[in-house]
């Protein structure tokens, strides 16, 4: 084995990883000078493009006039300057957030909520959380708990109090084996089954990405899901928690996914985009009418972190906001967006080994199989996605890992480029992932 060059403990171990040098657009530029058309926006987190001049700006200007102080101290500008400016975008209400660094806190401070939430209700009983299998909600242990991807899970599982799991609206791979519309949503009746079998006074919170990412190759729920399953949290009084860390700010065509499906959850949560893809920055949204509920019972939020409300990463956050209103680039996702799913349906969908090509604006999956009659998925160990990504980036496109998505097996790629990527950049995407599948897989 290749020793570990340097003094850095990387997360990956089992390779040497090229030195990034610079960013421009949709472009990542090595050490060596090898250029890389980022249509990933590395983890679905570069919205606004690489290189901004205006965020570096902010950020640069914010650390000139105030760099550190404790959220429990101070107010700052810029974080009531954020806040105000997703106020203005959020759905239905949602008029209060909380800042914090990654996705992971976020939706632990998500899941703390609604706990304080239903104490603040008299409700101490109510302690169960509820998520779906086949979700990506973080890595830390909390939000670990609420995630439904096996493999990350497993090596941790004796440590977690974990959450109850339910099928996710996954169609291809129902796990009722119905078809939709016939099926009335079983996937979402679950959560009303759960509930129920629980115990209708023992659930706190239902907790789901609005549209599903990292672990099931980008899959938007069916028609009616998202209606039906607010219907369900309301009836048994459970907080209703989205998950937009990914699919939000502006990635599916609206600055929040929840607006394609009708439906305003009590607790949002936001990360990755938020910031434009430069400093940690991650959100809880929620409304004031809720954290009336909170203050009633004892005045403060039992939560918190050092970088928590951090005014320098919210500078950037700021910066980000403005960006993709004056260019209108949340328009412009769900403009090319569209396109970016025309081609892929053009380039790839006579294919044998793809299974579904599916997404939502600037949000795209393909779903590999080894026989497409019977949706039969190539084993793990033949790490088919692994392979494919290796040998795109290899040739400078980067695209983002899906796996696991069939049980254990199942493989996926997606493709969510920032909203500044061009027409030409995205022929050359759908190019090179033709031409590297009917390669690897004679496909």
């Amino acid at each position: 084995m290749i020793p570990i060059p340097g003094a850095v403990f990387h997360r990956v171990l089992d390779k040497e990883l090229p030195l990034a040098r610079r960013s421009q657009g949709a472009w990542i530029e090595a050490s060596d000078g090898k250029r890389y058309l980022d249509a990933s926006g590395g983890a679905v987190v570069v919205n606004v493009g690489h290189g901004r001049e205006e965020i570096a700006q902010a950020v640069y200007e914010q650390l000139r006039a105030l760099s550190y102080v404790h959220p429990t101290m101070f107010a700052t500008s810029a974080v009531e300057d954020l806040a105000a400016a997703l106020r203005a975008h959020a759905p239905g209400g949602m008029d209060r957030f909380y800042f914090m660094s990654s996705g992971s806190e976020a939706v632990e401070t998500a899941i703390k909520l609604a706990r304080q939430i239903q104490i603040a209700r008299a409700n101490p009983d109510r302690q169960v959380l509820i998520s779906r299998w086949k979700s990506y909600h973080g890595l830390t242990m909390g939000a670990l708990a609420a995630a439904g991807r096996t493999s990350f899970r497993q090596p941790f599982y004796p440590l977690l109090r974990d959450a109850v799991h339910i099928p996710p609206p996954y169609c291809l791979r129902c796990s009722y084996g119905l078809a939709f519309p016939a099926c009335r949503l079983r996937c979402a009746l679950a959560l009303d089954e759960t509930i129920q079998n629980l115990g209708p006074t023992a659930v706190s919170a239902f907790i789901a990405e609005t549209v599903g990412g990292a672990s099931i190759a980008v899959c938007p729920p069916p028609e009616g899901y998202w209606p039906l399953i607010r219907e369900i949290c309301d009836r048994h009084r459970v907080l209703l928690i989205m998950d937009e860390v990914m699919c939000g700010m502006g990635r599916t065509g609206q600055w929040f996914a929840a607006e394609h499906y009708n439906t305003v959850p009590d607790i949002l949560v936001l990360g990755k985009g938020l910031s434009g893809g430069t400093l940690a920055l991650s959100a809880v949204a929620t409304t004031t009418a809720l954290m009336e509920e909170v203050r009633a019972n004892g005045g403060n939020f039992v939560h918190g972190g050092t970088f928590s409300h951090n005014g320098i990463a919210c500078a950037a956050g700021l910066a980000a906001v403005k960006i993709l209103e004056r260019e209108q680039l949340v328009e412009r996702a769900a403009r090319l967006g569209s396109r970016i799913g025309e081609r892929l349906h053009e380039a790839l969908a006579d294919s044998p080994h793809v299974g579904d090509i599916r997404g939502i604006g600037m949000m795209w999956g393909v779903e590999f199989v080894r026989d497409r009659g019977t949706l039969t998925p190539f084993p793990r160990s033949a790490k088919v996605a692994e392979k494919l990504w290796q040998t795109l980036f290899e040739q400078g496109v980067l695209l983002y890992k899906s796996v696991g998505l069939a049980g254990t097996d199942g493989d996926g790629l997606i493709i969510s480029p920032p909203f500044v990527i061009t027409e030409n950049e995205i022929e050359l995407v759908i190019e090179k992932l033709r031409t590297v599948l009917r390669g690897a897989l004679n496909a």
